[in-house]
């Protein structure tokens, strides 16, 4: 058994959550591997104990399923050495608002942020208590940006990084780390997945390239990794314009504009 704390990976099964498996496999770390495709966990969890012999776990789960999702929660509150959440889990959809069915927009919301927020909220208080520990939420630069007209899968992605951010400020107090990876378009099964050729998308990123980026921001501790964004500066113009936003805020009145009625 390593030293190291095990990491419970939700997704794992394919694209991100695998490479994420690979790469802390071989830093060490044993693994709880959740996704919905049994023969895949396992073969990918065979694959790995054989080239680093790490102890590996298969947690079959459909996370937009109560019960699946509730054993998940079970066992990040009380398997003691998880001490790393890799919220990957995560499903996209093709077409506009008005083509899409509210019960496939119920399956997007539901695994793209309620489950993600029940499993941080499983395992948060545990790690809290202990004063150590990491969360990392998988979330997407569509979340900043409207115009790319996915509606749906962007304010998912709002939310995780505004939880992330959130989370942040409360848990790091605590000694607990919360990362918030910010994609752009990735070589993963999610586009095949929502009806989308990823042969048509422009400027895709190689997915191992996109998860040891992101590991590279979760060495530094970074709460915010955009391994897209080359220019750094450009996250840190845009965090700062927003807090001065927040202290132009007068809530006891109305701003002049709204005072003054033609």
């Amino acid at each position: 058994m390593s030293l190291l704390p095990a990491v419970l990976i939700t997704g794992a099964s394919s694209g991100i959550g695998t490479v994420y498996a690979e790469r802390f496999a071989r830093r060490g770390h044993d693994l709880v591997l959740v996704a919905r495709d049994t023969a895949r966990l396992d073969t990918l969890a065979a694959r790995l104990r054989h080239d680093t012999g790490v102890a590996i776990d298969v947690l079959p789960a459909d996370l937009t399923q109560r019960a699946d999702l509730a054993a998940v929660e079970t066992r990040l509150r009380d398997d003691t050495r998880i001490g790393i959440l890799i919220n990957n889990a995560g499903i996209a959809q093709s077409g506009g608002f008005t083509e899409q069915s509210a019960d496939s927009i119920e399956q997007l919301i539901t695994l793209n942020t309620l489950a993600l927020t029940r499993l941080a909220a499983a395992v948060a208080p545990r790690l809290a208590s202990i004063g150590e520990g990491a969360i990392i939420n998988i979330g997407s630069v569509v979340g900043l940006a409207p115009e790319f007209g996915m509606s749906v899968y962007g304010a998912t992605k709002a939310f995780v990084l505004f939880l992330s951010q959130g989370l942040s400020l409360e848990l790091r107090p605590k000694g607990v780390y919360v990362q918030a990876v910010l994609p752009a378009t990735t070589r993963t099964e999610i586009w095949q997945r929502a009806g989308i050729d990823i042969n048509t998308l422009p400027e895709v990123m190689d997915v191992g390239e996109l998860v040891d980026a992101a590991l590279v921001g979760f060495d530094r501790r970074e709460t915010v990794t955009i391994p897209p964004l080359h220019v750094a500066e450009r996250w840190d113009t845009l965090d700062a314009s927003r807090q001065g936003l927040l202290s132009d805020i007068r809530q006891a009145q109305a701003a002049e504009r709204y005072r003054n009625r033609p």
